[in-house]
């Protein structure tokens, strides 16, 4: 399995694995029913969840929903950290995940708006270096393994602040690749998808990410702080739903 899912990430465009992939892997989560793990957000349960990635991480990806490890330890976090759940908000959902997007459209009181240059799944066709929505317009910005894809991040977060009211807030993760670089490195002179893989961690990455990331963050203007929620949770829902131990949420306010 763990080949077969590695052949399609590296082969098949991004836009028809987020049309089409959930429609197998609902055949794929018969073979998986168990009672050992369960994802948070969809609260279906397997043996085991399927690996995932061009280098493949087990136990990653939940076969119901398609979540990820990053994905179900958000969800988590916004349950318990936050008011997301219980407040009126309107909210920009950028390159939105399909496990996330059915489940926030179903809160009657959340004013859901997803945007994405590209995702076949957006509602809005936008391009992040210049948001199409007036300043001061949304409560929370989501935007997720996005800006390591983009020509310019700073300009981006900026554009997330604008768009941000004050007292908003924003959850903008990115992959980080370990032992971690002190500086974010960027290249733009590297084209090639292979040599962009072999420097960056993926063919379609234009930069790593360092331990300068939250000061990249606070170059846009953005006040950020680095939640270690994961490390506050027993070990047995770790391991229960299947988290990523040495995740920081980055949560930023305007």
């Amino acid at each position: 399995m763990k080949q077969i899912i590695s052949f399609l990430l590296r082969n098949v465009p991004r836009k028809y694995l987020q049309l089409f992939s959930h429609w197998g892997l609902k055949v794929v989560a018969l073979f998986y029913k168990g009672k050992d793990v369960e994802c948070p957000i969809c609260e279906a349960e397997f043996r085991k969840f399927l690996p995932y990635g061009r280098n493949s991480r087990p136990n990653a990806l939940c076969p119901s929903c398609l979540s990820l490890e990053r994905h179900r330890l958000i969800w988590l976090y916004l349950k318990r950290k936050t008011d997301f759940f219980t407040q009126p908000l309107k909210m920009l959902h950028i390159a939105p995940e399909l496990c996330f997007m059915p489940r926030f459209e179903d809160i009657k009181f959340l004013d859901y708006i997803t945007g994405d240059i590209e995702s076949p799944l957006a509602k809005v066709k936008m391009d992040i270096h210049k948001i199409p929505f007036d300043d001061n317009t949304f409560d929370i910005v989501f935007c997720n393994h996005v800006l390591e894809h983009v020509d310019n991040d700073i300009l981006a977060m900026t554009e997330i602040r604008r768009v941000l009211k004050p007292g908003g807030w924003a959850i903008l993760q990115v992959p980080f690749f370990f032992p971690l670089k002190d500086q974010t490195f960027e290249d733009f002179s590297i084209t090639s998808p292979k040599e962009r893989e072999k420097v960056f961690g993926q063919d379609d990455h234009v930069r790593m990410y360092g331990k300068d990331y939250a000061d990249r963050i606070r170059k846009a203007g953005l006040k950020v702080t680095e939640d270690e929620f994961v490390h506050t949770l027993h070990r047995q829902e770790i391991h229960r739903y299947a988290l990523p131990e040495n995740e920081v949420i980055y949560r930023c306010e305007k």
